[in-house]
C-alpha cells in the first residue's frame, strides 16, 4: 500500500510534463498535403514515359532523323530510369529522402528544358537520358515518403489509392497531355510541361514535407550497384534491340545473356555484403513478392497496349493527335475510381489476395474487348468499353500491389522497398513495349493478306499477349500474396507493433 502511495506523485507529474508540452509544440499536419506534392512529382516521372510518343512525328520532322532512330527517344529515358531506380532509393536512404526528392525534381525539370532546346538528334536522346537519371533519383523517394508518412493502415489505403491511381493512369494521362501540346504548341513543350510541375512540386515539399529524421546511415553497396545496374542496362537494351534487329542479332543475345548473369551476380553479392543495395529480406516476403510480381506484370500489359492503341487511333482510324490524346481519357477516370474508391474500402477487408485476382482477370476481359477493333471500328461502340473495363481492372491491381509491397517495411529499407515497386514497373513496361512490338512485327510479317489487314492482325496479338500479361497478374500474384496481409498490418499497428515481415 505505501509503495502505491510513493510510486504515483513520481509518475503522474513527470508524464504530463513529457506529454503535455509535446503534443502543444506539434506541427500542424500536413499529410494530405505531402501526398498532393508527391503525386505531382509521381505524375511527372511517370507520364514521361508516354507523353514524348505523340510528339515523336512532329520532333522526327523538326530535328531530321529516321525511322530507327525513333525508338531511342522513348528508349533512353527507360534505360537509365529502370537501370538506377535501386541505386536512387539507396541513395535517399543516404542522404535524406526529402533532399534527394528535391534534388531530383529540380535535376529532372533542367534535364527536360535542355531537351526542349535540342537542336539534334543526339542533344535530344542524352536529354531523356538524363531525365531518366533524375527520375530514379525522383520516384523512390517519392514513394519512400508516402510510406513513412501513412502509418495508419486506413490513412494508408486511401493514399495508396490516390498514389496508385496516378502511377496507373500516368501513362494515359501522358498521351492526353501529349497529344494536347503537341496539337496548339510544339512538341517542345512535352518537355517543358515538367517545369510546371517541378516548381509546384519543389515549392509544395519546401512548405509542407517535414524535417527527415535522421537514423543510420548505411554504406553504399558499390559491387552490388555496380552489377545491378550494368544487368539490368543489358536487359532493357537486349529487348530494346529485339524490337529492331530480331531475336537473333548477336548484340541481343550477348546483351540479354550479360543482363541475366549480372543480375544472378547481384543476387549473390547482396547475400553477402553487410550493407546491401536491395536486402533481400524486402523480396523474400512473399506477400510484398507476389505483389512485385503483379506490378511488372501489369507494367507489361500497360504500356504495351498504350502504345499499339495509340497506332491504331492514329493510323487506322486516323485520330488527330489531340482526338488521340482525349481517346484515352476515359481509362485513367475509370483506373482512379477503382484505386480511389473502391480499393480502399475492400482492401482492409478482404486483402489484396481477392482484389489482385479479381483486378487481374476485368483487366484481362477489358483489354480482350480490344480484339473487337477492326477498320470500320467506333470508338464510342468499340474502344470506350474496353478502356473502362480495362481501367477498372487496373485500378484494383495497382494500387493494392502498391500498398502489399512497402507494408511492413523498416524506416531503414522505405528507400530500398520503394526502389523496388518502381524498378520493377519500369522493368515491366520496358521489356512488354519491346517484346509486345516484336510479337506484333513478326505477326504483321507472317501474315498472308491485305497490309492493312496484317497490321490488325498484328493489333490483336500483341493485345492478347497483355490479356495475358494481365490473366498472370491474378494467377501468380494472386496465388503468392496471403490473402490477411493488409488485416495483418492493421492487427499489427493497433497492438503497436510493427508489421511483420517475415518470408514464407
Amino acid at each position: 500500500m505505501s509503495s502505491e502511495t510513493t510510486a504515483r506523485p513520481r509518475t503522474r507529474p513527470s508524464t504530463r510534463r513529457r506529454t503535455h508540452p509535446a503534443h502543444a509544440a506539434a506541427p500542424k499536419d500536413h499529410r494530405w498535403l505531402v501526398l498532393a506534392v508527391i503525386g505531382i512529382a509521381q505524375l511527372a516521372v511517370v507520364l514521361d514515359a508516354t507523353i514524348v510518343n505523340i510528339a515523336l512525328p512532329a520532333a522526327q520532322a523538326d530535328l531530321a532523323f529516321a525511322d530507327d532512330q525513333r525508338q531511342w527517344i522513348v528508349t533512353a529515358y527507360s534505360l537509365a530510369f529502370g537501370s538506377l531506380l535501386l541505386l536512387g532509393g539507396r541513395l535517399g536512404d543516404l542522404f535524406g529522402r526529402k533532399s534527394t526528392f528535391l534534388v531530383g525534381l529540380v535535376g529532372f525539370a533542367g534535364a527536360s528544358v535542355v531537351g526542349g532546346l535540342a537542336e539534334n538528334f543526339g542533344q535530344l536522346v542524352a536529354a531523356r537520358a538524363l531525365q531518366g537519371v533524375f527520375g530514379a533519383l525522383l520516384a523512390p523517394s517519392a514513394l519512400a515518403l508516402l510510406t513513412t508518412t501513412f502509418t495508419d493502415p486506413k490513412e494508408r489505403a486511401r493514399a495508396f489509392g490516390v498514389f496508385g491511381a496516378i502511377a496507373g493512369s500516368g501513362a494515359a494521362t501522358g498521351v492526353l497531355l501529349g497529344g494536347v501540346l503537341t496539337e496548339y504548341t510544339s512538341w517542345r513543350w512535352c518537355l517543358y510541361v515538367n517545369v510546371v510541375f517541378a516548381v509546384l512540386g519543389v515549392v509544395g515539399a519546401l512548405l509542407f514535407m517535414p524535417k527527415p529524421v535522421r537514423g543510420p546511415r548505411p554504406r553504399l553497396d558499390l559491387l552490388g550497384t555496380v552489377t545491378i545496374t550494368l544487368g539490368l542496362v543489358g536487359i532493357v537494351y537486349g529487348f530494346s534491340s529485339a524490337e529492331t534487329d530480331g531475336w537473333s542479332d548477336p548484340v541481343t543475345i550477348a546483351c540479354l545473356l550479360a543482363g541475366v548473369v549480372l543480375v544472378a551476380l547481384f543476387v549473390i553479392v547482396e547475400s553477402r555484403v553487410a550493407h546491401p543495395l536491395l536486402p533481400l529480406r524486402i523480396v523474400r516476403d512473399r506477400d510484398r513478392g507476389g505483389a512485385l510480381v503483379a506490378i511488372g506484370l501489369v507494367g507489361v500489359a500497360m504500356f504495351g497496349i498504350f502504345l499499339f492503341l495509340t497506332y491504331y487511333l492514329s493510323q487506322t482510324l486516323r485520330f488527330s493527335s489531340l482526338q488521340t490524346g482525349l481517346s484515352f481519357l476515359p481509362m485513367p477516370f475509370s483506373i482512379m475510381t477503382a484505386a480511389t474508391q473502391i480499393t480502399p474500402r475492400l482492401l482492409p477487408r478482404v486483402g489484396p489476395r481477392v482484389l489482385l485476382r479479381t483486378g487481374g482477370l476485368v483487366a484481362a476481359a477489358g483489354v480482350l474487348l480490344f480484339l473487337r477493333t477492326d477498320a470500320e471500328s467506333t470508338w464510342a461502340g468499340t474502344v470506350l468499353p474496353a478502356l473502362v473495363v480495362t481501367g477498372l481492372g487496373m485500378g484494383l491491381i495497382v494500387s493494392s500491389a502498391m500498398n502489399t509491397a512497402t507494408s511492413g517495411v523498416a524506416r531503414e529499407d522505405a528507400g530500398a522497398a520503394s526502389a523496388s515497386v518502381n524498378t520493377f514497373q519500369q522493368i515491366g513496361g520496358s521489356i512488354g513495349t519491346a517484346l509486345l512490338s516484336s510479337v506484333f512485327a513478326g505477326s504483321v510479317a507472317g501474315f498472308d493478306g491485305d497490309p492493312a489487314d496484317a497490321v490488325l492482325h498484328g493489333y490483336h496479338v500483341a493485345f492478347t499477349g497483355g490479356a495475358i500479361a494481365l490473366v498472370l497478374v491474378a494467377v501468380v500474384s494472386g496465388t503468392l500474396v496471403n490473402r490477411h496481409a493488409v488485416r495483418r498490418e492493421r492487427l499489427a499497428a493497433a497492438a503497436s507493433i510493427p508489421a511483420p515481415t517475415t518470408a514464407h
